[in-house]
């Protein structure tokens, strides 16, 4: 039971670091300016920073004079005032997302990462493109026949169905693995730097039976991600302010693999808090 001058200065606190956050994502919505990398995780995980700014404590705790939370989805507040996640309905409507999320997060577990993708996805997702179809507005560093070179040069290895599904239609047949929405329990591994970012996603999905310190530990961990993701991508960032991974050269493809490790090991560790969180739902009272 969180006292309620205890969880209103939680609520508040957390509402302060996500204004923080997206500050400069409203500031150039204002003055109609996008960022490749910033705007990444508003867009296309398509999670209001409204719906980011609430505060939830996860199952089993009990908030006092919690009324303003009457209403609010999944939770119950009782005749003593006590706002708390009703478990056993937020189980019986989400049960099916519940079990497809642990089975994902124990068989992403289950495997050791790969690390010889290099994120030639991004590459693949411009090959032999006409500019009209390439999907950020910024210049490629090595132009469009460079580009087309480094994909024809290398073995494309995508284990990720959300980045496989926009590689062009000439580079997907060029991917040796071949991803499916049905087929993700197979093929999902922490090495790659899509998997780690969806967890962010796993988090929100299942607000508010995930504590809102998890998936914002899970949104850090998606933008850090993002930004190698650009990086080692065919655009020209550097006006922006980051600087190639050039993963073209033997260099850049050891950097690339040593930064993916180490997403890698933050990844398979909010996995485990999060299967905890997960797993520990049938044990809830409250």
């Amino acid at each position: 039971m969180l006292d309620a001058p205890v969880w209103r200065a939680r609520a508040a606190a957390h509402a302060r670091s996500v204004e923080a956050l997206t500050a400069d994502r409203l500031a150039r919505r204002v003055e109609g300016r996008t960022h490749p990398v910033d705007d990444f995780l508003w867009e296309y995980y398509a999670f209001r920073p409204a719906q980011l700014a609430r505060w939830h404590p996860g199952p089993g705790v009990g908030l006092a004079d919690g009324q303003e939370r009457e209403g609010w989805s999944g939770y119950l507040v009782d005749g003593a005032g006590t706002a708390y996640l009703d478990v056993e309905r937020f189980v019986q409507r989400r049960g099916r997302a519940l079990s497809f999320v642990r089975d994902l997060l124990r068989a992403t577990l289950s495997r050791p990462g790969r690390f010889g993708c290099f994120g030639l996805h991004e590459w693949a997702m411009v090959y032999r493109a006409d500019r009209e179809e390439v999907r950020h507005d910024w210049p490629l560093r090595l132009g469009a026949e460079g580009t087309d070179a480094v994909v024809e040069s290398h073995q494309v290895a995508c284990s990720h169905f959300d980045a496989h599904r926009f590689f062009t239609p000439e580079a997907a047949p060029r991917n040796t693995l071949r991803p499916t929405r049905e087929g993700q329990l197979d093929l999902e591994q922490p090495g790659c730097l899509h998997a780690g970012m969806d967890l962010y996603k796993w988090c929100f999905k299942l607000a508010p039976a995930v504590p809102s310190d998890l998936t914002l530990e899970a949104f850090h961990l998606a933008r850090d991600i993002r930004e190698l993701d650009m990086r080692a991508a065919p655009y020209d960032l550097r006006d922006l302010g980051y600087e190639p991974v050039r993963i073209e050269s033997t260099e850049g493809k050891r950097e690339y693999a040593e930064a993916q490790r180490g997403f890698s090991r933050r990844s398979n560790a909010l996995r485990r808090r999060l299967l905890e969180v997960l797993d520990g739902l049938a044990q809830t009272s409250w």
